[in-house]
C-alpha cells in the first residue's frame, strides 16, 4: 500500500475569490467545488491540467519563505510568461540573473517559481 498526492493545498486568506481568479487564470484550472467545513471556513477545488489545488482558509497571516512551493513552467518565454502573471496580480520576490527561475508570489503571498519551457 502506497499513498498518492490528491491535491496541494494553498494557506488562503479566508475570503480568498482573488486568489480563485488569480490561479485559474494563471494556470488555466477551473474552479469544481467549493464546500464548508464544521468551523464555517470556505473550502475551493480547483482543477486543470495537473495537480488539483485546495484554497485553504486560514486565519493567521502568512509568515516567512514557504517550506514547499510550486514551479510552474512557461509553455512560451519565461518572461513573457512572469509579466503575464504580475498582470494578473502576482509580484515579483526574486529574479537573479544567474538563475533560470523567477519567483513570484501570489496574491496572499505565496511564493512560487516560473521556470522557463523545458
Amino acid at each position: 500500500m502506497t499513498s498518492r498526492i490528491l491535491a496541494v493545498a494553498i494557506d488562503t486568506p479566508p475570503d480568498h475569490a482573488d486568489l480563485r481568479a488569480f490561479w485559474c487564470a494563471a494556470l488555466g484550472y477551473r474552479e469544481t467545488r467549493t464546500w464548508t467545513d464544521a468551523k464555517g471556513l470556505e473550502y475551493t477545488e480547483l482543477t486543470g491540467d495537473g495537480p488539483m489545488l485546495l484554497l485553504q482558509p486560514v486565519t493567521e497571516p502568512k509568515k516567512g519563505k514557504n517550506r514547499l512551493h510550486l514551479d510552474v513552467v512557461a509553455d512560451r518565454d519565461r518572461d513573457a510568461e512572469v509579466a503575464r502573471l504580475v498582470g494578473f496580480g502576482a509580484t515579483v520576490v526574486a529574479d537573479d540573473p544567474e538563475l533560470p527561475w523567477v519567483v513570484l508570489a501570489d496574491p496572499a503571498g505565496n511564493e512560487f517559481c516560473v521556470l522557463p519551457p523545458r
